[in-house]
């Protein structure tokens, strides 16, 4: 197994697989482990049935028992347009074709939205964890808004036999404030009905991109968004990987009242410019891991496979507990999506892959 992930990884194989963090020790962390939920959870406020339910996602498909996870997501349906999602395999804009790819993918749990995951409730919920995305964001009007707005309630994600909701902040956003407000009303009635809640730390600002980099991808704003998603009680958190650092500071120096607060000891000490210890930051502001990471697979392209492999490493050495993978696995034929998926898996069943 370890061979395979080293052909793949190529000439970054010794970079990441060698890598030792000296940012935050992996002694400080809280790790994933199949005792993950008892040592971590069993303390918090979250009620039996939030933990029962945890524990079903935990342990179920390939990783099960080992404290990762391995999620398909298919809500680019109305994030992204059906067409746009689906033209590549159409046989995906039917819902049942997606819980079979989840569960011939040995995935964790099946992530979609309330239509896709209710035209299947009956055969599937018993399968497989359902995992209802309760907000979207719509791209019929004109022109085009980035606003999450809920398509219903946690209570029909309840009936319809859930397990989990999940939904998406659009951090750094003018509409933040509602969203954050609204989900953390989400997620306390979630909890309340014995759910387990998973969130989307998106930033989006269009002053976050700038000549010097994409700053929605930046260690230090993305590891806050994590902080502020963990502050509103999710118990696992959907962020994308870094790749720079730096956002405060960038948008500090170029607004007229400044922005945000930073440390220099966040870019001296507690990050480097190595892919994991910028993930690692992220794992940080989760509660030091206390509240999973699981980050994107991202979009599809030439190079799917080592893209994901290389992702997964970053994720899983950095202390993170998987990835939630949906384009590049479904905008394929099913046997290469599920091959996909098993290759993902396999990073994190790998024993030589260890912490960093």
């Amino acid at each position: 197994m370890i061979d395979q992930i080293v052909h793949i990884l190529g000439d970054e194989a010794e970079y990441l697989l060698a890598h030792t963090s000296r940012t935050f020790v992996k002694e400080m962390l809280h790790l994933p482990g199949i005792d993950f939920i008892e040592r971590v959870f069993f303390p918090s406020d979250r009620n039996n049935r939030v933990l029962g339910n945890l524990n079903r996602i935990y342990r179920h498909g390939r990783l099960s028992g080992t404290g990762y996870l391995s999620i398909l997501p298919v809500d680019q349906g109305v994030e992204h347009s059906a067409g746009a999602s689906f033209a590549a395999n159409p046989k995906y804009f039917d819902p049942e074709n997606v819980v079979e790819l989840a569960i011939e993918g040995g995935c964790n749990a099946v992530a979609s939205t309330f239509g896709v995951l209710g035209a299947v409730a009956r055969r599937y919920a018993h399968k497989i964890p359902f995992l209802v995305k309760v907000n979207h964001n719509e791209l019929l009007t004109y022109p085009n808004k980035h606003k999450e707005i809920l398509f219903g309630t946690v209570e029909q994600a309840y009936e319809l036999g859930a397990v989990a909701v999940g939904a998406t902040v659009y951090f750094g956003s003018e509409d933040a404030s509602r969203e954050i407000v609204e989900i953390a009303e989400v997620f306390a009635l979630a909890h309340e009905l014995g759910m387990v809640t998973v969130l989307w730390c998106y930033l989006r600002n269009s002053s976050f991109v700038r000549e010097d980099g994409d700053y929605h991808l930046s260690a230090d704003l993305t590891g806050q968004a994590n902080y502020l998603g963990a502050t509103i009680q999710a118990d696992i958190v959907k962020q994308k990987l870094p790749e720079n650092n730096g956002g405060f500071l960038a948008l500090d120096g170029v607004t007229p009242h400044g922005y945000g607060k930073s440390d220099k000891r966040v870019y001296l000490e507690l990050t480097s410019k190595h892919p994991i210890d910028l993930c690692r930051y992220q794992v940080a502001n989760c509660f030091m891991g206390r509240i999973g990471l699981i980050n994107s697979g991202g979009a599809s392209g030439k190079n799917d496979f080592a893209e994901a492999i290389y992702t997964a490493v970053v994720n899983k050495r950095a202390g993170g507990q998987g990835l939630i993978s949906g384009r590049k696995a479904f905008q394929r034929p099913m046997r290469e999506g599920i091959d996909l998926l098993h290759a993902i898996q396999d990073v994190y069943l790998c024993r030589e892959v260890t912490i960093a």
